[in-house]
């Protein structure tokens, strides 16, 4: 095949200007890519922030509520209880691995050498007296929620579950004043969102089971 002369794949003034503008529109996307790859690097909070810290007491403080969740949706024979176990536990666990990821992205490890609540104002004063982050049951509630069966199991699973809720709800709405990552800020508020339906829920069905919630 003959080659083409130059000037004919180069084309007319104005095509050489159409390809250049295209060129250089290509260069500035590509440099904008970069430069975005770049900043997120450097702006990713650090192993001290507000954000890593809730990462990681949240995701401990889910983890909790999962498992009561997968005792209650195994245990109890109320469809009521069971949904709401069930809907918790998932929604829970998506959770947790969505704050894990973050800290995988961060370059941060998913525990800390820090106290617990160390990222909240004041956060030793929110632990609970045994060391327990806000809303979250003893080892010894938990394994009274695995022994009992019919309503008791029901009312008791209502109970941590409730003030379990209120501490979440408290943490997230604290990481929302703190935070300025819209990723964080978000995910927090759907926690508030869900977890305050949640707690309307958890408060009809103690009624219902003639039942008081926990002291807080």
């Amino acid at each position: 095949m003959a080659s083409l002369p130059i000037g004919r794949l180069v084309g007319t003034p104005r095509r050489r200007a159409i390809l250049l503008g295209a060129l250089v529109a290509v260069f500035a996307l590509v440099a904008g890519y970069l430069g975005g790859l770049i900043t997120s690097r450097n702006d990713h909070p650090g192993d001290n922030s507000p954000e890593a810290g809730f990462a990681r007491d949240m995701s401990t403080h889910h983890s909790q509520a999962v498992e009561m969740a997968m005792v209650a949706w195994q245990r109890s024979t109320d469809p009521e209880i069971q949904q709401l176990a069930y809907d918790i536990a998932t929604v829970q666990s998506n959770q947790i691995g969505i704050m894990q990821t973050w800290l995988k992205d961060w370059g941060l490890s998913p525990t800390s050498t820090r106290p617990k609540m160390a990222w909240m104002p004041d956060g030793a004063t929110e632990l609970q007296p045994d060391g327990l982050m806000p809303g979250m049951a003893t080892t010894d509630q938990i394994d009274q929620l695995r022994h009992l069966s019919g309503s008791a199991v029901d009312v008791l699973f209502c109970q941590l579950m409730l003030r379990h809720h209120l501490g979440g709800i408290h943490m997230a709405e604290t990481i929302v004043k703190l935070s300025h990552e819209k990723q964080v800020t978000d995910l927090a508020t759907t926690m508030m969102n869900n977890q305050q339906f949640e707690v309307t829920n958890l408060r009809a069905k103690l009624d219902k089971l003639g039942a008081q919630p926990l002291a807080q």
